[in-house]
């Protein structure tokens, strides 16, 4: 290089104890990355202090204000220097910092925002009076007394005014409170007995509350779906399953949503532990793993999850900003995951959410009326149907119609007028249509277009897609094969050996056992080479090297690899496909109730192989609501 290396000096370096100013501005850099980043550290100060009530007042995103107001046991007069002392806290006496039962315990948040901003508490604990400090640039000014009723204010101003450097990383203003919304429900997932509300007062006054949930009732699943209808919308309660398994001193509860309610990206997946939100690989490759026979890798499940365990099976105490955890046992974690979500989306059987048939019906736009809608009559009773419908139908003698006396005899009444449609399912009596109606998916009425199962039901109608639900059926049934018989595995003549880094054969060799379930046979052959012995039979002839090392990147990247399986269960999903039946093939009465049956009896036939839906339900209220009849 030509240039002199700015860190070599021809002096010896001076080691110097930086000052708690400097200090407490680099802590700062790991705790408050931005607003949002405060507004966490403050709000979960409110809640491990038994707030009841929090209220989030910010202006331009959180750069010039955060205001934090709860109705905590607030903070004693005396105690207020030392809560912005560094690593001060009253969470944890340091005796145990795996026994960790609250957010916050390491009591560096406030004396971090003091020294990048300019930060006030005022606090009153009950049976004593109300007093306020402020502290600006890490300057901490006398306590002095104060004027309010109960609970704690903090209020942060001009955040990174003493670091104006980190001003210049920081997002839009809309940006910022975008961040500082999430923060808020996330925390409101976790807390749904807690009442939030986050208010922009950007331009000054009471603002405009972007955000609000009161505290739900009812027992910890009822407020839990509430909370969630709340923030994540009524379809997604609609359409979530409720989870709840333990196994081994784990706990997990919450609300996944079905196959077909996914989404485009993973935005709408939540993770808990103890209550604290986590962005956890593990776990988030649990969650993948659970759906992963359901959705294309395109798609990606919609959850709220929460983990709750003894302290000591989960160490919190990984990252300053304590969003990743570590489980003792991970393989645990992650087991209880995959079998909850997947025991519930098996008994959801073949459901599939609301979602589609809104989308359906939105596809449905009826013409514009320009006068005041006909008043209609209530939809008549199944008898009074019945008897219209006789009194309608052509004269049994060919000889005479009272309504036409003039018209030809062989004029084609209702019955004889729809004879020429495709895959027409004969009248039914009265009774045997009562029967149907006890079935989910109801009875068959007829075909249209050679792919479309029209049925009727005690509520409305259904519309199946023929070979989307076939296909899926068929799919289960080679998994069901597979799992009872196994894969096959193919014996190489000569075994291929593959050479790898000792770390690369050790992790491969770590799931060794998990490969062989699947046909893939890998043995350990000295130093960092391994010998692939065996290949599953179904997928022909396969490249090991390539295989093993698509592996190795996918445990890398999260953790696991379940390639083998995807690999077989594609190939199983395209003989699905092929054996299915096809579109344009004209079904019989009985084959359509058939199908109907088998797949209100087969879990997961709401969605075909590729997580699209293979039916869509109508109420009779949606459709009569299109042709004006509510």
């Amino acid at each position: 290089m030509l240039s002199v290396d700015p860190k070599i000096s021809e002096n010896q370096p001076v080691i110097r104890q930086l000052d708690d100013g400097a200090i407490n501005r680099i802590a700062a850099g790991e705790v408050v990355e931005r607003p949002a980043s405060a507004v966490k550290e403050l709000v979960e100060n409110a809640i491990d202090a038994g707030a009841r009530r929090i209220e989030v007042a910010i202006a331009d995103g959180g750069k010039t204000l955060i205001r934090v107001t709860d109705d905590g046991c607030g903070i004693s007069p005396a105690q207020l220097p030392l809560a912005l002392s560094r690593h001060a806290t009253s969470k944890i006496d340091g005796s145990d910092l795996l026994d960790i039962h609250t957010f916050g315990f390491r009591g560096e948040a406030l004396p971090s925002l003091g020294a990048v901003g300019r930060l006030s508490i005022t606090s009153r604990v009950k049976g004593d009076g109300a007093a306020t400090i402020s502290v600006a640039g890490g300057k901490m000014s006398e306590v002095k007394p104060a004027a309010l009723s109960a609970g704690t204010i903090v209020e942060l101003r001009d955040l990174f005014y003493a670091t104006p450097a980190r001003l210049k990383f920081m997002r839009s203003d809309r940006a910022e409170s975008q961040a500082i919304s999430d923060v808020i429900k996330r925390l409101a997932m976790a807390e749904p007995f807690i009442g939030f509300t986050l208010r922009d007062v950007t331009g000054g006054g009471d603002g405009r509350i972007t955000f609000r949930a009161d505290a739900e009732t009812g027992d910890l699943f009822d407020a839990l779906h509430g909370r969630l209808a709340r923030i994540l919308g009524s379809e997604f309660a609609e359409n979530a399953l409720r989870i709840n398994a333990d196994r081994d001193g784990l706990r997990l509860i919450g609300y996944a949503a079905l196959p077909t309610y996914s989404r485009g990206s993973a935005v709408a997946q939540y993770l808990f532990v103890n209550g604290r939100p986590v962005k956890d690989k593990l776990l988030v490759g649990a969650l993948r793993g659970a759906y992963f026979d359901f959705l294309s890798r395109d798609r990606h499940p919609a959850a709220a999850l929460f983990i709750d365990c003894d302290p000591q099976l989960v160490d919190v105490n990984v990252h300053p900003a304590k969003s990743e955890v570590r489980f003792r046992d991970p393989g645990l974690a992650r087991g209880l995951i995959v079998s909850a979500l997947r025991h519930a989306l098996a008994e959801a059987g073949h459901r599939a959410s609301t979602t589609v048939a809104g989308a359906t019906l939105g596809a449905m736009r009826p013409e514009q009326r320009g006068a005041a809608p006909i008043y209609q009559m209530d939809r008549p009773s199944l008898g009074a149907r019945s008897a219209a419908f006789h009194s309608q139908a052509p004269d049994p003698t060919g000889t005479f119609n009272a309504r036409f006396p003039d018209a030809p005899v062989e004029m084609p009444g209702f019955a004889e007028a729809g004879a020429g449609l495709s895959g027409r399912v004969d009248p039914i009596t009265d009774d045997a249509q009562e029967q149907a109606e006890d079935f989910p998916l109801g009875a068959a009425r007829g075909q249209v277009h050679e792919n479309y199962i029209i049925a009727q039901t005690a509520t409305g109608m259904v519309i199946v897609d023929q070979h989307a639900a076939h296909e899926r059926l068929v799919y289960e049934r080679l998994k069901k094969q597979m799992a009872e018989n196994g894969v096959a595995a193919q014996a190489l003549l000569i075994p291929e050996i593959i050479e790898l880094s000792e770390g690369d054969a050790a992790r491969l060799l770590a799931v060794a056992d998990d490969l062989a379930k699947f046909g893939l046979g890998v043995e350990a052959f000295g130093g960092g080479a391994v010998a692939v012995r065996e290949t599953p039979a179904i997928l022909g002839e396969v490249n090991a090297r390539a295989l093993v090392l698509d592996i190795l990147d996918e445990i890398d990247d999260q953790g696991e690899s379940m390639l083998v399986q995807a690999k077989i269960e594609a190939i199983l999903s395209r003989v699905a496909c092929h054996g299915s039946i096809r579109s344009g093939r004209r079904m019989r009465a009985d084959e359509m109730n058939a199908l109907l049956r088998e797949m209100e009896a087969t879990p997961h036939s709401g969605q075909c192989n590729h997580g699209r839906p293979t039916y869509v339900e109508l109420k009779l209220a949606d459709i009569e609501r299109l042709f004006g009849r509510s």
